[in-house]
């Protein structure tokens, strides 16, 4: 018997090192992500030689072409002042992913950003799955009038176009807001148009489950209809929430970064992943300085590994 889990363990271990980046970015960043360095606008990234690496001086402005600084080598310093790799000089900047047109270390950005665009989501996802199941669970434990009043509510929000929606809702908020109401406002609005995807799932699960033999068997021992819903039917829909918050982890991680692209989402100054492909939406620059597309190959990283996962763990074994 062979296995094809391989795909699900190592969508596992892309998700592990994506929140391992999220927890250690103050360790792993070796510049603040908000510190401006003037003279290195569009950099390129710090090509490390051993222990050292030679500084950039800007050549061209408009051209913005740089040379390294070779009379002049810095050394690496590794784990020190808090982090895994900086510069021994605060003045010249080791940028492992160059800079943005702000001046700014992306990779550092890009480490940050990963605890705003990833707890952002993985919020969302934890409303979206409780909102959702309780909803659907009730629907389709009651029957009935509730059962349709629901139903019809749900489908309602359903066939509205969702990211129109979540366009129109964060438009009509005020522009200017702090990070952390932006935060909190996109949990609701993403929840908001989510949840009726996981009520259907859930309402036809219980509904299917609830005349079964070991539900009788509950109501026949004087177990609440709550209790039943909770301990006995609910578990009955695991395997489904949790497909299902695979596959939302991923869609927010995209809303974000749309929102953020228009400008509705953080503002610029706040690091994620969908403001830094907003500063990096000038196509002419992305010619000229690609690893301003670094939060799109992590945004990738993360689709990937969560499609590995559904992928991995839906696939039956190959026998021969």
């Amino acid at each position: 018997m062979r296995s094809w889990k391989w795909e699900a363990t190592a969508g596992r271990a892309l998700l592990i090192l994506v929140v391992f980046v999220a927890v250690a970015a103050p360790w792993l960043a070796p510049n603040p992500p908000d510190r401006q360095f003037d003279a290195y606008l569009y950099a390129p990234p710090t090509r490390i030689h051993g222990t050292y690496f030679y500084p950039l001086r800007l050549i061209s402005r408009l051209e913005r072409r740089f040379e390294e600084v070779r009379e002049r080598p810095v050394s690496v310093r590794w784990f020190g002042a808090g982090h895994l790799v900086s510069s021994a000089d605060p003045n010249d900047p080791l940028l492992l992913l160059g800079a943005d047109s702000y001046g700014r270390d992306i990779f550092s950005r890009l480490v940050y950003g990963s605890r705003a665009s990833l707890g952002l989501a993985a919020l969302a996802t934890l409303a979206t799955m409780i909102f959702g199941a309780v909803v659907g669970g009730i629907a389709g434990y009651a029957g009935g009038a509730i059962d349709e009043i629901l139903s019809r509510f749900s489908d309602f929000v359903l066939v509205l176009p969702a990211i129109y929606v979540v366009l129109a809702l964060r438009a009509v908020m005020p522009l200017v807001l702090p990070p952390g109401q932006v935060f909190a406002l996109l949990v609701g609005i993403f929840a908001l148009v989510s949840w009726p995807v996981v009520a259907r799932g859930v309402r036809g699960i219980i509904a299917s489950e609830r005349e079964r033999e070991y539900v009788t068997a509950g109501r026949a021992a004087g177990a609440s209809p709550m209790r039943l819903l909770a301990v006995h039917l609910m578990p009955a829909a695991r395997g489904y929430l949790t497909t299902q918050a695979t596959l939302l982890l991923p869609a927010f991680i995209l809303a974000e970064a749309t929102l953020s692209y228009v400008g509705l989402g953080f503002p610029t100054s706040v690091p994620t992943w969908g403001t830094m492909l907003y500063d990096a939406s000038n196509v002419a620059l992305v010619g000229e300085a690609p690893w301003m597309l670094a939060p799109a190959a992590a945004i990738f990283l993360v689709v990937l590994a969560v499609n590995l996962v559904v992928q991995g763990s839906g696939r039956p074994p190959l026998v021969r």
